[in-house]
């Protein structure tokens, strides 16, 4: 009985860990911890969080981002200046230096897919397709969880 119980446990922890640490690749680009928030009914907008690692040479730029559930995915930034807080689209994309990591997060660099067609639950995915200059277009999914990836890793980090 134990056996089985430590077999359905391993499986499911090992099923919950694809599900956040998921990454993608396109030349030397590594896409990890793709994620959105569960967002609230009738939220007008859905966050969308990513990491993309730059191992090539030479620097890429993330020029544009789209999604079958948005008509319009927009990029980003957010920032503090004498204690007012401002979010500003970017429209030139996004440098990706060679040998660099840029992390769009919560507060800070992310996507904001405006009136969205649909809102998936914790644990579906939403696609994404990003395009680069040099690396061109790469299919994600952001996995929809009520907190960022490296949050539950820690947690499943725990239980071992």
């Amino acid at each position: 009985m134990i056996d089985r119980f430590v077999a359905v446990l391993l499986t499911f922890s090992a099923f919950s860990l694809s599900a956040v640490t998921q990454e993608a690749r396109a030349a030397d680009l590594t896409i990890k911890r793709a994620w959105s928030r569960v967002a609230p009914l009738g939220a007008p907008v859905l966050g969308g969080y990513l990491s993309i690692k730059n191992d090539g040479g030479e620097a890429d730029r993330l020029l544009a981002v789209s999604s079958p559930i948005s008509d319009n995915v927009q990029i980003h930034s957010s920032a503090v200046k004498d204690g007012v807080a401002t979010m500003r689209q970017v429209t030139d994309g996004v440098a990706i230096p060679s040998g660099e990591t840029v992390e769009f997060e919560p507060g800070e660099l992310h996507l904001m897919l405006l009136n969205p067609k649909s809102r998936p639950g914790e644990g579906e995915k939403i696609p994404l397709t990003l395009v680069f200059e040099k690396a061109g277009p790469l299919d994600v999914e952001l996995v929809v969880a009520r907190s960022p990836p490296e949050v539950a890793n820690e947690h499943q980090d725990h239980m071992q």
